[in-house]
């Protein structure tokens, strides 16, 4: 058993899923509740995780000092190894700040350490320092910027690391933590996913009632979808919402893909009205609440019309996936970064009750849960798209006007990406219209038009990314025939922050 103790990053589920996949017993818990719980499991390991708080806030997450004294192996991250420091009598300032990717460079072959490169890219996302080691510390690696990246005291099996291993970003993250896992004296057997665990859990949640299913075209609700069609088969009815917000062809390949999982989808057509809810906003978190609520709303409408026909039904099938409950504040000392429309965006007084049965799953996971249903690959693999469609790709207020637009860039991202041969080679591709404007010269006259965006970037899970380096002579073509093509676009940036610091999507 390794404790998992949860300050509020948001990779700190992250760090869980990496030492189930080795084979690890987990619990993941409240750092109020961590000496209870060394009594009751008798912890092999703990891990102390990242969070937002500073060690000198009034009210930041802290433990007992206790918990030092017990003879466990700690491994503390970001957060967690600041206040290891702190509480054994280091010090921390408010010192170099850094987000996303830093070299790091091994000092001391430690245990630890061992078959780690001399240097690697580790993800950094900290605004506070160790500046000095406690008695018994030593430091195993540095960065460019920070001494004590990587620190251990070895006689009292005390390890932290200012970095996150647990991210796919970080080169060399699995192997450390494998190494720590290892030496807690747990054995390391690969998790391989199961699915029919999956299924018997619908099944025995559902039982005889009847589910509808909100589904988008796009990868977690087809999955979602396909292991609940498997669990009931006729008691499931998928419906497809047709808000005017979704790529062009979405419908048409929501009635293919679930041609092939077996079950007749129908489609809700809404647009008039989902437009009419939009007129006039243009805050990104009332935007994702309001198509939300309407989601909802018209699966409502659509369970009194099964219900006229005779059929009861009880629960809401969503695609939600772990990285969306993350990021909508899914633990106590964690940040809302922004409210997902199947998570923060629900309505408090919904009639139906939810059933999410990918919800602990990552992207990549839920991928493999797809492959192993037999959905096509290129379904399997394709790109992301955000539930709220292109409304939180148009900052500030969605119009026919603007959503036109960004219907023609984002065609023409995608077409010159495949053209290149790169379209599968990356994560996620989408233009931005940014609200921003700027000068440019068209047919030798000043004209003052909108910026766009484009963001490309490439990761695993969504947890962390990095931004594509796309060839220039590609980047040229997407700025040329949008600029061209697209009406009031004055020019093109390509934004080439990682996560953290930036959000996959801008808003």
């Amino acid at each position: 058993m390794i404790l998992v103790v949860d300050f509020g990053s948001q990779t700190a589920q992250l760090i869980e899923r990496r030492l189930k996949d080795f084979g690890a017993t987990t619990l993941f818990l409240p750092p109020e509740n961590i000496l209870e719980e060394i009594k009751k499991t008798k912890p092999d390991g703990i891990i102390l995780t990242g969070g937002p708080a500073s060690v000198y806030g009034q009210s930041s997450p802290t433990i007992d000092l206790k918990v030092f004294t017990l003879g466990i192996p700690i491994l503390a991250i970001c957060y967690g190894m600041q206040l290891m420091i702190y509480l054994l009598g280091g010090k921390v300032t408010s010192g170099k700040k850094e987000y996303g990717p830093s070299r790091l460079k091994v000092t001391n072959r430690h245990r630890l350490l061992q078959e780690v490169k001399a240097q690697s890219t580790v993800w950094m996302s900290h605004g506070d320092e160790v500046v000095a080691l406690p008695n018994g510390f030593e430091t195993l690696a540095s960065t460019d910027h920070v001494e004590f990246a990587c620190v251990a005291d070895s006689n009292k099996k005390y390890f932290g690391m200012l970095f996150h291993p647990e991210v796919e970003h970080t080169e060399e993250g699995d192997r450390i933590l494998r190494n720590f896992t290892k030496m807690t004296g747990t054995e390391i057997n690969e998790k391989k996913i199961q699915i029919e665990p999956l299924i018997e859990q619908i099944r025995q949640r559902v039982g005889n009632e009847m589910v509808i299913g909100a589904v988008s075209g796009g990868v977690d609700s087809t999955v979602a979808a396909a292991l609940t069609a498997k669990a009931i088969g006729k008691n499931f009815f998928p419906f497809y919402i047709e808000n005017g917000l979704m790529r062009e062809g979405t419908a048409e390949s929501v009635r293919n893909i679930f041609k092939h999982v077996g079950v007749k989808v129908d489609i809700v057509r809404c647009e008039k009205e989902m437009m009419r809810r939009l007129k006039n906003v243009s805050d990104p978190e009332r935007k994702r609440k309001i198509i939300g609520n309407f989601y909802i709303e018209m699966f409502e409408k659509e369970v009194k019309k099964l219900q006229l026909k005779g059929k009861k039904i009880t629960y809401l099938l969503q695609g939600t996936i772990y990285s969306d409950v993350i990021e909508s504040k899914g633990t106590k000392h964690a940040s809302k970064i922004k409210s997902h429309h199947n998570v923060g965006g629900l309505p408090k007084n919904m009639k139906l009750k939810l059933l999410e049965p990918v919800k602990t799953f990552y992207k990549d996971e839920v991928r493999q849960i797809g492959r192993i249903l037999g959905i096509p690959e290129e379904f399997v693999s394709k790109q992301p798209f955000p539930g709220p469609g292109f409304a939180v790709r148009i900052r500030g207020e969605v119009t026919n006007e603007r959503l036109k637009k960004e219907r023609v860039a984002d065609r023409i991202v995608l077409e010159e990406l495949e053209k290149a041969g790169l379209l599968s080679k990356i994560f996620i591709s989408f233009p931005v219209m940014t609200g921003s404007d700027s000068t440019a010269v068209k047919g030798d006259g000043r004209f003052f038009g909108e910026v766009v965006a484009l963001r490309v970037v490439e990761s695993r899970d969504v947890m962390t990314s990095k931004w594509s380096h796309l060839p220039y002579d590609v980047l040229q073509s997407i700025s040329s025939r949008i600029v061209n093509e697209v009406p009031g676009i004055s020019r093109v940036v390509y934004d080439i922050t990682t996560k953290p610091p930036a959000t996959m999507e801008w808003e």
